[in-house]
């Protein structure tokens, strides 16, 4: 079986997780550069905001690099078409089936791999001709399921004939063994990257990061159909104290506006105002602020000796 840096044509067997509102074109391209797949975010962009973006992403490196599409995004089917006309080599998607993309995405040779959270999804894509699934369990930051990791990358890999990455609750050489020797063929990461020098998150939000323990986040918003791990914070709390998931789903994420507006939301989210979206893997990178390529080499060090 091929690694996943042999079918993407990185350094690592890596992809940056499509972290709305921070994974830029910048930081993306800062991921490639590091050895990773780089991934724009799209989130709640409109195109244009995102073909800026694509473009920002090109000035500043020649490594590979995609981007992530929320399918609950009311600009999805524009976003889809930019891709297509700004020449984007990887596409992941996340939050819905994006099988009426795929025909048009699979004729301009773009690499499909679509984030699941039950096999079931993992096989109708597979007969779309996706290049790979991303099995991502429960433990991710964002949007989640209700599989394990452990429990869902082995029943995904039996149900499909391609390549499947695993994700969710992934931060260190320990966890990315596991994922290999479950069968995958790379990992996924996003939450031990805000940890980054190069991450454009607020400076709360990222010592908020830092210092949380193992049993900081919770999931919100499943009465609403928009289940969200994010920190616990005032918000999340009076969410679970009033039994209204208003702390959950796409709509009360840290919003995608300006580049202020989102660092204001973000140091809002850490004194209890907005969300701040995370995996429970929070502290397995034995940081407090280190270069994208100083984690990402820590998150494969048992995996690369």
């Amino acid at each position: 079986m091929k690694k996943l840096n042999e079918i993407l044509g990185t350094k690592y067997p890596f992809i940056q997780g499509g972290m709305a509102n921070i994974a830029t074109g910048e930081f993306a391209a800062a991921c490639s550069n590091a050895g990773a797949l780089g991934m724009i975010a799209t989130g709640g962009w409109d195109g244009d905001r995102l073909r800026q973006e694509i473009r920002r992403a090109k000035e500043l490196t020649d490594k590979p690099f995609g981007v992530n599409l929320m399918l609950m995004s009311p600009y999805a089917d524009d976003i889809a078409q930019i891709i297509l006309e700004e020449g984007v080599k990887v596409v992941t998607t996340g939050a819905g089936n994006p099988g009426k993309y795929i025909p048009a995405w699979k004729e301009k040779g773009i690499k499909v791999m679509p984030v699941v959270a039950a096999a079931v999804l993992a096989k109708r894509l597979d007969r779309y001709g996706v290049d790979a699934i991303i099995a991502e369990g429960t433990e991710s930051g964002g949007h989640v399921g209700e599989m394990t990791t452990m429990a869902l990358v082995p029943q995904v890999i039996d149900a499909v004939s391609v390549p499947v990455v695993a994700a969710g609750g992934i931060a260190d050489g320990r966890q990315a063994a596991a994922a290999f020797a479950l069968g995958a063929c790379g990992i996924q990461v996003g939450t031990c990257l805000l940890a980054s020098e190069e991450c454009p998150i607020h400076p709360n939000y990222k010592q908020a990061v830092l210092k949380a323990k193992d049993s900081d986040t919770v999931v919100t918003g499943r009465s609403i159909g928009g289940p969200v791990r994010i920190l616990k914070n005032k918000m999340a709390r009076e969410s679970a104290a009033t039994g209204l998931d208003f702390s959950g789903g796409a709509a009360v994420s840290v919003p995608a506006f300006t580049n202020k507006a989102t660092e204001a939301a973000q140091a809002l989210a850490v004194l209890g105002y907005t969300s701040a979206e995370v995996a429970q893997a929070l502290k397995g990178v034995d940081v407090e602020t280190l270069s994208l390529e100083e984690i990402i080499r820590q998150c494969l060090k048992k995996m690369v000796k």
